[in-house]
C-alpha cells in the first residue's frame, strides 16, 4: 500500500473519526490499545500514525485503510501554492518547502488559510466587477463567503464523489421495481405511476420550449422534453423522480455537508439527484465490472448501459467504493472559450481554483475534431504524468438553434493507471517514437505554473517579474528576469 510507506501526520483524520463515532479519547484508546495521552499527541500531529497502529484502527473500527491512509497533504498543497503565488505576498515567497511542513503540521490552518484566501478572492472579483458600472446595489458582503459552486465542488472532492447512500438507494430501486436495462425507461415510468401515481409525459417542445423537464406538481405529472435523446430522458426523469419521492434523504445528506449558504445546499441536492440518475443507470457493480473487462471503454460502455459519453465519464469518477475501486479518475468540462463548467479533482490532478486551465490540455484542442476522441500523455512541473482522453459532446437540446452550447470534456488519470486503460495503448509516458504520440509538458494554469519557456501563456506566472527588452523578441509571449 503506497501511501502505507511513510510515517503518516493523520492526526485531523483520527479525531474527525472519534467524534463522528462518539467516543471519546479514553474510550477510542481503550481499544486500539494506546494510552489517552498518546491519542491526544496524534490528534494534535504530534505523533504519527504508524503503520502497526495504523492496521489496529482497521481491525478495531470498520475503516477502509487505503482511502484512510490518503490525507489531504497534496490537495491543501497545490491550493497554498496558488495561494501564495498571488502578488499579494510578492517580497514574501513562500517555498514548496515552507508549505509543505505547514500543510503536515497544521492541516488545519492550512484549511483555514485556503478558505480565508476564497473569501479575499470573492471580495476582490467583486470590487472589480462594482468599479467598471456606475452606482451598484452592494453585494460586496455576500461574496465574503464561498461562492456556491466552488463550495459544493470542495465537498465533492472531500467525499471522493462517492455517496453510498444514493448508490444503496438505486439498487434498492432495481430490485422493487423489478427494471430490465433493455427497457429501463419504460419500466421506471411504469413504477412511478403504479406505486406512487405520479404520471410521465414527454411533451413537444412546443409545449417545453427551452425546458428539459419539469414537476407539475398540481396535476402529479412529470413533464419531459421531446428534445432530449433517450439518455436525457431517463436521466431527467430518474432525478426528478428522487427529488419528489426522497427529498427527506437529499435534505438529510445536505444537512450532513454543512454548507453554509441556500444556494450551496439547493445547488448539492441536484446534483445527488442527478447523482442517483447515473447511478441508477448505471448501477454500481455491474457498471464496475463491465469498465474493468471492457477496459474503460468509453464508447462501448455507453452503448452497453444506454447512457450519453459525458454520463459515462461521470459516472467512472464515482466508481471509489471502500473495497471495490475503479481507476481515480479526474473530470473535466469546457466550452469553446476555455470556461470550466464542470470539473471533478482526483487522478493526480489538483484544478486552480481561480482562473482556467492550461490551454496545452487535449480538451481544448478536440473542438476542431466534433465527436472524435483524442488522447494525451501530459508531464506536470511536479512531475506527475497524467493519462487524458477527451471528445467534444453531442448536443444534447435538438433543433436548429445555432446558440446551443457547445463543449468538451476530459477525462483523465495517473499514469501508472493508465495501462488499464485500452485508449493508453501504444502510448509511451517515456519517449517518443515514430508514429506514437509524446508526452506534453503542461500545467494546472498560467497563473501558478513554472513554466517559463511555454508559448502559449494567457499571462506571466506569479512571483515573477517580467523584463522588457526593446532589443529583442522571443517566441515567448513573456519574457522574465531570471
Amino acid at each position: 500500500m503506497e501511501s502505507l510507506d511513510r510515517k503518516a501526520m493523520l492526526g485531523h483524520k483520527v479525531r474527525r473519526f472519534r467524534m463522528d463515532t462518539g467516543l471519546s479519547q479514553t474510550e477510542m484508546a481503550a481499544q486500539i490499545g494506546i494510552s489517552p495521552s498518546y491519542l491526544n499527541l496524534i490528534e494534535h500531529n504530534q505523533r504519527p500514525v504508524t503503520v502497526p497502529l495504523l492496521f489496529k484502527l482497521g481491525q478495531t473500527f470498520e475503516i477502509d485503510l487505503k482511502e484512510f491512509a490518503e490525507d489531504d497533504d497534496q490537495r491543501l498543497a497545490a491550493g497554498l501554492s496558488e495561494v501564495f503565488g498571488d502578488t499579494l505576498f510578492e517580497g514574501q515567497r513562500v517555498s514548496e518547502r515552507e508549505i509543505r511542513e505547514l500543510v503536515g503540521a497544521a492541516p488545519a490552518a492550512a484549511q483555514g488559510v485556503l478558505s480565508l484566501y476564497q473569501a479575499y478572492r470573492q471580495l476582490w472579483d467583486t470590487a472589480q466587477a462594482l468599479a467598471h458600472r456606475e452606482g451598484g446595489d452592494g453585494g460586496i458582503e455576500a461574496s465574503i463567503t464561498v461562492a456556491p459552486v466552488e463550495e459544493v465542488r470542495d465537498f465533492l472532492e472531500g467525499e471522493n464523489n462517492y455517496f453510498d447512500p444514493m448508490e444503496r438507494l438505486a439498487e434498492d430501486l432495481w430490485e422493487q421495481a423489478s427494471l430490465d436495462r433493455d427497457a429501463l425507461f419504460a419500466g421506471l415510468r411504469d413504477h412511478i405511476e403504479h406505486a406512487h401515481g405520479i404520471g410521465v409525459r414527454v411533451m413537444p417542445v412546443e409545449v417545453m420550449g427551452d425546458t428539459l423537464r419539469r414537476w407539475d406538481h398540481h396535476r402529479r405529472r412529470i413533464l419531459i422534453s421531446e428534445t432530449l435523446l433517450a439518455s436525457g430522458r431517463l436521466f431527467n426523469l430518474a432525478a426528478q423522480f428522487v427529488l419528489i419521492t426522497r427529498r427527506d434523504l437529499l435534505d438529510d445528506l445536505v444537512a450532513r455537508a454543512g454548507l453554509a449558504g441556500d444556494d450551496a445546499k439547493g445547488l448539492l441536492r441536484a446534483t445527488l439527484a442527478a447523482y442517483f440518475a447515473g447511478a441508477l443507470m448505471m448501477p454500481y457493480a455491474g457498471f464496475l465490472t463491465a469498465a474493468k473487462e471492457l477496459r474503460y471503454d468509453v464508447e462501448l460502455l455507453r452503448r452497453r448501459f444506454g447512457a450519453s459519453f459525458e454520463q459515462v465519464c461521470h459516472r467512472l469518477t464515482t466508481l471509489q467504493r471502500p473495497g471495490a475501486r475503479g481507476v481515480p479518475f479526474f473530470f473535466l468540462r469546457v466550452d469553446n472559450a476555455g470556461n470550466i463548467s464542470k470539473r471533478l479533482s482526483g487522478g493526480g490532478y489538483h484544478f486552480a481554483r481561480f482562473g482556467g486551465t492550461c490551454p496545452r490540455l487535449a480538451v481544448h484542442d478536440v473542438f476542431r475534431t466534433p465527436g472524435q476522441i483524442q488522447t494525451q500523455v501530459a508531464a506536470l512541473p511536479d512531475d506527475t504524468t497524467l493519462f487524458l482522453l477527451a471528445r467534444t459532446l453531442d448536443v444534447s437540446g435538438g433543433g436548429r438553434d445555432p446558440l446551443q452550447p457547445r463543449y468538451a470534456i476530459a477525462l483523465g488519470c495517473e499514469w501508472k493507471e493508465a495501462k488499464q486503460l485500452i485508449y493508453a495503448d501504444g502510448h509511451d509516458a517515456k519517449r517518443k517514437s515514430p508514429g506514437v504520440p509524446g508526452t506534453v509538458p503542461a500545467g494546472v494554469s498560467c497563473r501558478v505554473c513554472e513554466r517559463l519557456d511555454c508559448t502559449q501563456r494567457a499571462y506571466p506566472p506569479v512571483n515573477h517579474r517580467l523584463r522588457i527588452d526593446d532589443t529583442m523578441r522571443r517566441t515567448q509571449p513573456f519574457d522574465f528576469a531570471r
